[in-house]
């Protein structure tokens, strides 16, 4: 008997941080600002740093780990928001090492916003996955900072992360060529969006085959496809969309088939929505 009184004891205890772990989670104070790529006008990047909130003694840090060229990336975003706010802009580019240097790390928890640039996502999380970064920028998050992110910083933002390339292909392709199962290649991103997977310079470059691709292989997500100059505010569940052009949203596909030829798919019937800026809708 207290062999299995313990037992309930420690699964009760797990049962109590997995529930608390998802809560905080879902329940975070900050905000996310995720743009699609291309052009970032002034009226889009003020509309950032009104949703981040910052008082006189706040400070923005860029990560650009992204970007084959960070310095480069750092100065267009500091060039264009020394011109919109007064508050110290810095740069932190991170590698293996310093990724573990703890006071650069609080430096970014500390951030009221935290601002990721774009380039190739993969490259930005192989610098951060399981080192001080991602827990910083998690609570950064969970405690009310604005995490804005373009292009690779838009494709970070979701627990499921695509990285772009096809399992089925050797060469990359900047859109797919059609829609197949066991194709999409994923991997861990920041997990700042647990419930909806992000696809970024949507229309420009025609990527729905890529996020039904996504659907496939993960449909109890929402697939959300912002395209360039466009952006969604991410307020916990509530999503509201801000910029030039348009965010598509797919979800709850049903009576998915798997043909055995050429691995494609047959899908009976999913949702399909169309948002502009001003307009919202919500996320489980």
């Amino acid at each position: 008997m207290k062999k299995k009184s313990a037992y309930f004891r420690l699964l009760s205890l797990f049962l109590l941080l997995l529930i608390t772990g998802f809560s905080q989670a879902q329940n975070a104070k900050g905000k996310l600002f995720i743009i699609g790529g291309g052009n970032r006008s002034d009226d889009l990047m003020k509309q950032v740093l009104a949703v981040a909130e910052l008082g006189k003694k706040d400070y923005i840090v860029v990560l650009p780990m992204s970007s084959e060229e960070p310095d480069s990336s750092y100065i267009f975003f500091k060039t264009q928001m020394v011109k919109l706010t007064q508050n110290p802009i810095v740069m932190l580019n991170f590698n293996k090492e310093t990724a573990q240097n703890k006071k650069l790390t609080d430096s970014v928890q500390k951030a009221k916003l935290i601002f990721i640039s774009g380039g190739d996502q993969s490259r930005f999380m192989n610098v951060v996955q399981n080192t001080p970064i991602k827990t910083a920028i998690q609570k950064a998050y969970e405690n009310g900072s604005t995490i804005s992110g373009t292009s690779a910083g838009a494709a970070v933002m979701s627990e499921k992360m695509i990285t772009g390339n096809q399992k089925l292909e050797k060469e990359y392709s900047g859109t797919f060529d059609n829609i197949r199962y066991d194709n999409l290649e994923t991997s861990e991103g920041l997990g700042l969006l647990k419930t909806a997977v992000i696809d970024q310079h949507f229309l420009k470059r025609n990527r729905y085959n890529r996020l039904l691709s996504a659907l496939v292989e993960f449909p109890d997500l929402t697939g959300i496809g912002i395209d360039e100059a466009t952006a969604i505010i991410v307020r916990n569940n509530e999503i509201e969309v801000a910029g030039e052009s348009e965010v598509i949203v797919v979800r709850k596909p049903k009576g998915i088939k798997k043909s055995n030829k050429n691995n494609l798919i047959s899908i009976e019937n999913l949702q399909m929505s169309i948002y502009t800026a001003g307009q919202k809708f919500n996320i489980k």
